[in-house]
């Protein structure tokens, strides 16, 4: 088998981030914390005013989801409870239960990462911008469920993040 890396439509080098949608955030928090040591866990909502542009299928939306975030060695988890709205979260969980539902991919230019998707036949279904502090960091879901059993998020991360809503355990922030 030759080990040389084969030309892609969309390279993907590194996986960033797993995800899991919850019903209960703070639960799963607690439960990957005391069964399995992963943590500080900071929370966040995701939705307006934090999020200050989102679309879902090319158009403006509106939406929101609890979010917390803690690394497991060098792979980020990250836990979503959708809130309100229609959102990939929403229909994952309709379609499938809860569950992993997506791998996170850094970029350091959205734009051409969408457009490199786009190319190779893929939609980007939702996205979100404008969470750091510095109006930076955009999110991107690229509908490749068909393709591979699970979606793909583009991730340019903010340069600074805000301040967590709360770290668990409360000790740790």
């Amino acid at each position: 088998m030759d080990s040389e890396k084969q030309e892609a439509d969309f390279p993907i080098h590194d996986i960033a981030q797993i995800c899991i949608i919850v019903p209960d955030i703070d639960k799963a928090v607690e439960n990957f914390w005391d069964v399995f040591g992963i943590g500080p866990w900071n929370f966040y909502t995701y939705g307006k005013p934090l999020v200050k542009r989102m679309t879902r299928n090319g158009k403006p939306a509106e939406y929101k989801m609890r979010v917390a975030l803690a690394n497991a060695g060098n792979m980020r988890i990250e836990l979503i409870e959708p809130l309100e709205g229609d959102t990939v979260y929403k229909e994952f969980v309709d379609k499938h239960g809860y569950g992993v539902h997506h791998l996170g991919v850094l970029t350091e230019n959205m734009a051409e990462s969408i457009k490199q998707a786009e190319d190779a036949g893929m939609a980007m279904t939702q996205d979100g911008a404008g969470f750091g502090p510095d109006d930076d960091g955009h999110y991107a879901y690229i509908d490749t469920e068909e393709l591979i059993g699970t979606t793909i998020e583009l991730i340019e991360r903010p340069k600074r993040r805000n301040p967590p809503e709360k770290v668990y355990p409360p000790d740790m922030g």
